[in-house]
């Protein structure tokens, strides 16, 4: 099973699309007898085209998408910070994660600091300033939920 996003294949390949909806696309099977007629052929792809329509409709979710353009915000800010803090860009900056989630679920800002503190460890420059604005910009936010199915 492949995953496509857009609102249907004819919109993505011309460039728009839904954004915010995923769908779940079976693989197209490569095979078939010849011996049939091309009207019969027409009518077995119309009705794929139209079971796929279904299926899509089905399986369509919505995300909360302010939530998720706060969320990549943050992230795009923190790629930036690090990449100060480590002095270089992010493609040789060394693995750190910083999960935001895992921040939100910390009992206090203390808890949320001490987990910042021992994920950059390894940071030669001052840290400090950086875990302040980032307990800053995440009061306030909330966990990412599962995705809610949107009822058609």
């Amino acid at each position: 099973m492949s995953v496509a996003t857009g609102g249907s294949e004819a919109a993505a390949a011309a460039g728009g699309g839904g954004g915010g909806r995923v769908f779940f696309q079976s693989p197209r099977g490569g095979g078939g007898g010849g011996g049939g007629s091309s009207r019969e052929e027409a009518v077995a792809a119309a009705a794929q085209v139209q079971q796929r329509r279904h299926q899509q409709g089905k399986v369509t979710v919505k995300y909360d998408r302010k939530e998720l353009r706060k969320r990549l915000v943050l992230e795009e800010w923190i790629v930036e910070q690090l990449g100060q803090l480590y002095g270089c860009e992010e493609e040789e900056m060394p693995d750190v994660e910083i999960d935001i989630d895992d921040l939100l679920d910390a009992a206090n800002e203390e808890e949320r600091a001490l987990k910042l503190q021992e994920t950059l460890v390894d940071c030669y420059k001052p840290t400090e300033e950086f875990i302040k604005e980032l307990l800053t910009r995440i009061r306030g936010m909330r966990k990412l939920s599962p995705p809610q199915k949107k009822s058609i």
